[in-house]
């Protein structure tokens, strides 16, 4: 798989409505610009308009593991596919789904067409979720998060422990978040062995996402 950097813009002002149709149009020029790989993750009332303006992927925050029916108040997996996601995060530290509700998930998704990127806090989770056979497993140490020392400088044993537990089940890219916010620290991780990373804050609420996110792409 080609290194990827998937930017969740989360409900962060700077990355909701407006303000994130243009941190999704920057991060296309940048995607364009250097060819890399980037991904973006908004909120489910932005993915319409926003997969309409820019070429990039186009990722929703969450799904809800349900079929079309009597719902109210959640999210429609065939929904956001239709309306131009084409993939999702699941189980972030911030919106941790029950097992089952995990599992039941990342089948829905494979069925219509989702891919799944699936977060970890720790090797042993990373490695109970490979048996779903998700597209992409993220581990990221909830206590770095937002903060300003990285998973890759702080925790890289936890990047290396992960990649192997998760290939004795099966051969899927595992990414690093928490705490990334420059060069070096992409670096690590993929000379660690990690095929990309998961970033929020360090770009979305950068007072220059755009240079930032060119600093960050220059690690991979």
């Amino acid at each position: 798989m080609k290194p990827v950097i998937i930017v969740n813009f989360k409900a962060y002002k700077e990355g909701t409505g407006k303000e994130a149709v243009e941190l999704a149009k920057i991060c296309e020029m940048v995607a364009l610009e250097t060819g890399k790989n980037i991904v973006i993750a908004v909120e489910e009332v932005d993915i319409h308009k926003i997969s309409s303006l820019v070429k990039i992927p186009v990722y929703s925050e969450h799904l809800d593991p349900i079929y079309s029916g009597a719902h109210t108040g959640q999210n429609l997996p065939k929904a956001l596919k239709d309306n131009g996601a084409e993939g999702t995060i699941l189980n972030h530290s911030e919106d941790r789904f029950r097992i089952d509700q995990l599992e039941e998930s990342i089948k829905i998704a494979k069925v219509i067409g989702l891919k799944t990127v699936v977060c970890a806090n720790d090797s042993n989770i990373a490695e109970a979720v490979a048996s779903f056979k998700p597209d992409m497993i993220a581990i990221e140490p909830p206590e770095l998060i937002g903060g300003d020392i990285s998973v890759s400088t702080a925790k890289p044993e936890i990047i290396t422990d992960t990649i192997s537990k998760v290939n004795k089940t099966a051969i899927i890219p595992v990414l690093c978040g928490a705490g990334i916010k420059n060069r070096s620290d992409v670096k690590k991780a993929i000379d660690l062995g990690a095929k990309g990373i998961l970033v929020a804050s360090g770009i979305v609420k950068a007072s220059n996402p755009e240079e930032s996110l060119k600093e960050l792409v220059e690690g991979l």
